[in-house]
């Protein structure tokens, strides 16, 4: 933990000499915060949480400059970790949308696999709760029309 007049010394000098040593004691002195609360919103990956973490240094770094004081460094370090996990969040819901099929009901009813797994699940259900979702799939499906030969 750094006292508050080496931290503002170290930020001094990364932002006006460009100081990569300067910047490093910072990333030693933070870098384990940094990485334990996004080990916990990646809900304990600690690859991601390292990926994380480094893009958040790497941004601080560029962004040093722009560095105000009116917060911590910490809580500054802290912001910056936070949006580079709500950036990969994004990203990872917007790639899970683009691979949904444009039919996931035709996708899903075409895999043999998962008309065996329907017709398990249908066997574990009590025989009343069974009957009622028969009868809806039936109802729902469409009727044969029978050409006339």
């Amino acid at each position: 933990m750094l006292k508050k007049i080496d931290e503002l010394k170290l930020i001094a000098q990364c932002a006006l000499t460009d100081n990569r040593e300067a910047f490093g004691r910072l990333v030693e002195a933070y870098q384990s915060d940094i990485r334990r609360m996004l080990l916990n919103l990646t809900g304990g990956d600690v690859s991601l949480s390292d990926d994380l973490a480094q893009e958040t240094f790497i941004k601080a770094y560029l962004a040093i400059r722009s560095f105000k004081g009116l917060s911590g460094f910490r809580t500054w370090l802290y912001r910056i970790a936070c949006n580079e996990f709500y950036a990969w969040n994004r990203k990872m819901r917007e790639e899970m949308v683009s691979e949904i099929p444009e039919n996931p009901v035709k996708s899903f009813a075409e895999s043999s696999d998962a008309i065996i797994d329907v017709k398990c699940a249908l066997q574990q259900l009590p025989e009343n709760e069974r009957m009622v979702i028969t009868r809806v799939r039936d109802k729902n499906r469409p009727e044969k029309v029978e050409s006339a030969a």
